[in-house]
């Protein structure tokens, strides 16, 4: 892949990451990080994180949001129109052609084992792809202050999260974080 211009780099990278993610583009973000990031120094671990939480607010599919918004950084509107394609049509495609399949063999015993065994298996790699971003982030006192006690309201109070949000945003504005 090395003789091919950036963009097209890109967009059969996240072609072969939508095929092999399994629960959504998470479990991959480590890889895609790793590319980006690391490999190709498109963009800083700040700009993948901040493009992750940018993503993150807005309405809709955030990870196809998220893609675009690497691509766009590389190479402005047709990289995002690029990393967007790139990174949810072959997973739709896939995705309807395993549902055809799944459907014409309904019932079978073996379908209700291979759902059970997803669930474990993608929680992990959410959790891996969780721990990578845990890992680009400003690791500060303020920092981790906000974060542990975002986590804490978010699992003790039925708190919309965007309140969080806008006051940890609030609080970087104003320089205290």
């Amino acid at each position: 892949m090395s003789g091919l211009p950036p963009l097209a780099r890109l967009s059969v990278f996240l072609a072969a990451m939508s095929l092999i993610s399994f629960g959504g583009v998470p479990p991959v973000l480590p890889d895609i990080r790793d590319y980006v990031v690391i490999a190709n120094g498109w963009l800083t671990d700040r700009d993948f994180a901040d493009v992750f939480a940018l993503a993150q607010t807005v309405p809709g599919p955030n990870m196809i949001m998220m893609m675009g918004l690497i691509g766009w950084k590389l190479a402005g509107v047709p990289g995002a129109l690029a990393g967007s394609t790139a990174i949810a049509v072959p997973a739709c495609t896939t995705y309807y052609l395993g549902y055809r399949l799944w459907n014409r063999f309904h019932g079978f015993t073996w379908q209700s084992v291979a759902r059970a065994s997803l669930v474990p298996l993608t929680c992990g790699l959410i959790v891996a792809g969780g721990t990578v971003m845990a890992q680009t982030a400003d690791k500060s006192w303020p920092a981790v202050a906000i974060s542990v006690a975002a986590a804490l309201l978010l699992l003790t109070t039925r708190l919309n999260p965007l309140w969080m949000l806008a006051a940890a945003g609030a609080l970087g504005a104003s320089g205290l974080v």
